[in-house]
């Protein structure tokens, strides 16, 4: 599924704020001395076993200076160093240290190694009005961690930091998520070496720390995951425990878009085969929604309606419950989503089932097939691609899915509308085009604001900028007269999200459905050691009154879910509620 809002190009501006001058991209022929540093390209020699509390807590300090200073330092910023290779010369030395004392020592040493830092004439604190979060920095001044040198020459750092472009991370260009770049991928090092296992905990902690925008909203102090996670990650020798471990800490910040890809012991372990049955959490229930392929399906014995109960052996919630830590999603529907279409999946050729009928439980045996034999795309919400996006329904009802839909046809199609009772547009899917202004134009009467963004500041890494709200606005035709209804569910996720708040802007507009994925702005990519790849919601997106929508998502104005019961009989309740409330009139 397409994931990177490529609409936004067209809306945002880079912003600068007085002190946050937005960096200019680095160019790329220019020589860096950091890549002339290839000591650690095929591993850290480091061996990291049976640490102590001292060491342990060592470690998490260092994790916290070494962001800090990769961030913020206008030596690294220039690609005066390779920021791995400096993570890994240091770590032995603070981790030999026996006190809060000879720690700060050897890393006071290391920091005015890295050459002297100009004092900066930009550097000013941001308005209030213009920021809406405000970098974690309060263990900079923390007595417990760090000595009064080395904390002063950090302040010192904060205030006089890098103003120019960075070496590590730049805006994307007239949109503004983060680039993170020149991270090297230790792509021979499927199971990476402690060091580089450590490298990768202490690389992804900050860029969340620094460019996440919801870093707010993950429900827990991200300050105290990086040293639970330490340990965690030094035990992790197995490339499998490695991808796990890794995929652990990327569900603790709760966004429906970060995940892993590209790890193959990951995907074996979850097994390479899947069931041809599609299903969905409903009534808080694995159900069979339908068929990944029709006759596979059908050969299966189950039906629409069906509950699987047991899994080879295991109660569909203990497995559930055991999934959860490992299943990243901004909210609990689309967690259930997400451990629905993995569900049967497994290594083995056959899944052993006991499923619900009627009140009636029974065992069942299923064949499992590689997915190219299926239809993995009903996960999208768009089984068919080629399906035409217009139709009638009966009583003179339109109805538009998004999944399909092309901007070019979207002048007949609402020709074809204008004379109808009311229109149903479908985004329980991926929009196939971006049709956020382009259909809102036939919606309208008057120009509306629909949504405001929130944008990191490369100049100072933590910081995200409010920027203006967007608005939509009317065609120079007559505003569709009739009432507009918009379904929406757990399939719902980004731009279709992002769709849906601005034609709700509509006057007649009606949200109908169920909470959505809750995962907003464009998508920023990140790679681990091992080549393991994530990415994370790269802009905060909110409704112009500041209301939020990651985790939250897009909240119906009339809930409707699918029932057990709708299911077996075929039925679409969400639909049906839709034409109800446009009869209704």
């Amino acid at each position: 599924m397409k994931t990177r809002w490529l609409f936004l190009a067209a809306l945002l501006s880079s912003t600068t704020l007085p002190g946050w001058g937005q960096a200019p991209t680095p160019d790329p022929k220019a020589p860096y001395k950091a890549e002339q540093d290839t000591a650690f390209r095929r591993g850290s020699g480091l061996t990291l076993d049976n640490l102590s509390k001292q060491q342990l807590e060592n470690l998490a300090v260092l994790g916290l200076v070494w962001g800090f200073v990769k961030y913020y330092h206008p030596a690294v910023a220039r690609g005066d160093y390779n920021f791995d290779a400096e993570l890994l010369r240091v770590l032995p030395k603070v981790l030999a240290a026996r006190s809060l004392k000879s720690r700060s020592e050897v890393l006071s040493t290391w920091l005015t190694s890295l050459g002297p830092v100009p004092a900066c004439r930009t550097c000013q604190e941001p308005a209030a009005k213009d920021v809406r979060l405000q970098p974690d920095l309060g263990w900079l001044t923390d007595k417990t961690q760090l000595s009064p040198t080395l904390s002063q020459q950090l302040t010192y750092l904060r205030q006089n930091r890098n103003q120019g472009s960075h070496y590590y991370i730049s805006a994307a260009p007239n949109i503004g998520n983060p680039l993170f770049q020149h991270e090297e991928t230790y792509a021979s090092q499927e199971a990476p070496d402690a060091g580089l296992r450590v490298l990768a905990l202490f690389r992804y902690w900050n860029m969340i720390d620094y460019f996440f925008p919801y870093r707010y909203a993950i429900g827990e102090d991200w300050q105290r995951v990086l040293p639970e996670f330490i340990p965690k990650f030094v035990a992790a020798r197995t490339a499998e425990q490695y991808q796990l471990t890794a995929l652990a800490l990327i569900a603790r910040i709760h966004d429906t878009h970060a995940n892993i890809s590209n790890a193959k012991a990951l995907s074996a372990y979850k097994g390479t085969l899947y069931a041809p049955l599609w299903l969905r959490f409903v009534e808080g229930q694995a159900t069979v929604a339908g068929y990944y392929d029709a006759a596979l399906g059908a050969a299966t014995t189950l039906k629409p309606g069906d509950v699987i109960v047991q899994v080879d052996g295991k109660p569909v919630a203990e497995i559930v419950k055991a999934r959860q830590p490992i299943t990243p999603a901004s909210n609990e529907p689309t967690q259930l989503r997400n451990t629905a279409n993995d569900l049967l999946r497994g290594a083995t050729p056959q899944v052993s089932l006991v499923v619900r009928r009627a009140g009636r439980e029974f065992p069942v045996t299923v064949e499992r097939v590689p997915p190219s034999k299926l239809n993995l795309a009903m996960n999208y919400g768009t089984p068919d691609p080629k399906a035409p996006a217009w139709k009638l329904l009966p009583g003179n009802i339109g109805y538009l899915a998004l999944g399909t839909i092309h901007n070019a046809d979207l002048p007949q199609i609402m020709a074809d509308a204008k004379d109808t009772k009311g229109l149903v547009i479908d985004i329980r899917n991926y929009p196939s085009e971006f049709v956020v202004f382009s259909l809102s134009k036939y919606l309208l009467d008057k120009r509306t604001d629909f949504v405001t963004f929130s944008e990191p500041q490369v100049t100072y890494p933590g910081f995200f900028a409010n920027i203006p709200p967007t608005e939509v606005a009317p065609g120079p035709g007559r505003a569709y007269p009739g009432k507009v209804i918009i379904l929406v569910n757990e399939l719902s996720q980004s731009q279709a999200e992002y769709t849906a708040m601005a034609l709700r802007t509509a006057p007649r507009a009606t949200v109908v459905g169920s909470t959505t994925a809750g995962a907003d702005g464009n998508v920023s990519y990140i790679v681990l050691p091992g080549n393991v790849r994530t990415a994370i919601s790269g802009l905060g997106v909110y409704y112009p009154d500041g209301r939020e929508t990651q985790r939250v998502g897009i909240v119906p104005d009339v809930e409707v879910k699918p029932t057990i019961k709708g299911i077996a009989e075929g039925r679409d309740e969400v639909l049906e509620k839709a034409v109800q409330l446009i009869q209704a009139g």
